[in-house]
């Protein structure tokens, strides 16, 4: 058993046939499918099932496939970080929405000016896109408010975050030291999109609690959120981080519900069988150090 058949197996089971996996590898079909039929002797199980000229991956092709990509990924990096030694290293990282927007950028500066010759790769995307590219080792390592429950993934909790309902400085909310739950029955509400994890944990609270709300719009871009509750367009509800600019210039107030807090933790996640590289190492301890500092200053220094 060799990288080599390793290789050959992870690009059969992306590509889903044979030939496109040897057109990928520039090697010829013969040599995929005796890679693949050596893997399966070797194991004793059947990777593929071949049905009507197309391949379906098994359950213990997809176990052999979850070890097989960090096996392949981890070789990779071993292989460039001994031949380019003396030239730039780069850490894959993800971000959700709110931390690629308030907090990553900060921490990322930090990382490289604490580390010449180290560059990031950044992908912000949803957490479920995110959780997908550390199972496969398209990321290194992330930073995500989002739910991942999949047990290959480790979460360390880095920042307590807490979402706030917010409205325009001219809403009637705005003006009012406390606001009854009862008082958002059938208010406008500007939501993320069906399955956002804001949108989630306040819609379950509200219907714990018996409350309807009109979602007049629904956005996946939170600058877009913003924009339309300072229009008056309707209340919204965001991480408190999110929204640091608009508190400090009046355009946007905190609505202050009764004796209520949502929180919920930003974590730094990644694989379990990930192999933790210096440089990894020394990304999550600017992480672990930084945090609150980061999130402070997005705040804009006073006139």
């Amino acid at each position: 058993m060799t990288i080599r058949h390793l290789e050959i197996f992870v690009a059969v089971a992306e590509c889903g046939k044979m030939s496109l996996a040897a057109e990928k590898l520039f090697i010829s079909q013969p040599s995929v499918s005796q890679a693949i039929s050596d893997i399966e002797s070797y194991y004793g199980v059947k990777l593929f099932e071949r049905l009507s000229k197309k391949l379906y991956i098994t359950e213990d092709g997809e176990n052999l496939l979850k070890y097989a990509r960090h096996i392949v990924n981890t070789f990779k990096d071993m292989d460039s970080e001994m031949k380019h030694k003396n030239k730039e290293v780069c850490l894959k990282i993800g971000g959700t929405v709110t931390v690629g927007t308030c907090i990553l950028c900060p921490l990322i500066k930090i990382f490289e000016r604490k580390n010449p010759g180290v560059s990031a790769k950044v992908t912000i995307n949803n957490t479920s896109e995110i959780e997908k590219m550390l199972l496969n080792s398209s990321l290194d390592i992330a930073i995500i408010e989002g739910e991942i429950l999949n047990k290959d993934i480790i979460k360390v909790p880095v920042y307590q975050d807490e979402l706030v309902l917010i409205c325009s400085a001219h809403h009637p909310f705005a003006k009012m030291d406390k606001v009854s739950l009862e008082q958002l029955n059938n208010q406008d509400f500007i939501a993320r999109e069906q399955g956002s994890r804001d949108r989630n944990i306040f819609e379950q609270f509200l219907r714990e609690k018996g409350i309807s709300v009109n979602v007049k719009w629904t956005s996946t871009n939170t600058e877009a959120i913003k924009n339309a509750v300072v229009a008056g367009q309707g209340i919204a509800v965001l991480s408190s981080a999110m929204i640091i600019k608009e508190l400090y210039h009046g355009t946007l107030k905190v609505i202050s519900l009764d004796e209520i807090q949502i929180k919920r933790d930003i974590c730094m996640v990644y694989h379990k069988d990930k192999f933790i590289s210096e440089i990894m190492q020394k990304f999550i301890e600017v992480c672990t150090t930084y945090k609150m500092g980061v999130i402070k200053s997005c705040k804009p220094k006073s006139q």
